[in-house]
């Protein structure tokens, strides 16, 4: 039983450490700022690591050729692609109906006047 023990305090240990230098050394965290995963982290034994490793460390970067999992809202207008697009075939529109009332302009002006 004793060694029972000692192994899991190990275990706990390994863990503690483990998550410890992981959230210090991590860019960002998700869910909570740095200093409150550390908090929670050195204060609940088993569960602050478990719950950092589960919900506080941050979003393995994608590889190449991998299948984002979700997608994220764009923070700007011009972050979303949708929005380019619309913005895109309205300014076309508009491009194509100004071009086409100069030409209009441009044939009236020049019609010689016939004798």
């Amino acid at each position: 039983m004793v060694r029972l023990f000692i192994l899991l305090a190990a275990v706990q240990l390994v863990l503690l450490v483990l998550s410890l230098i992981s959230c210090l050394s991590a860019v960002r965290v998700r869910n909570a700022p740095r200093f409150v995963w550390v908090l929670v982290i050195l204060f609940l034994p088993l569960l602050g690591p478990v719950a950092y490793f589960a919900w506080g460390r941050p979003a393995p970067i994608p590889q190449e050729g991998t299948v984002m999992r979700r997608r994220r809202a764009p923070a700007a207008p011009d972050d979303d692609p949708d929005f380019l697009r619309s913005v895109d075939t309205e300014q076309s529109r508009r491009d194509r109906e100004m071009l086409a009332k100069w030409e209009r302009d441009l044939n009236n002006h020049e019609e010689p006047d016939k004798p």
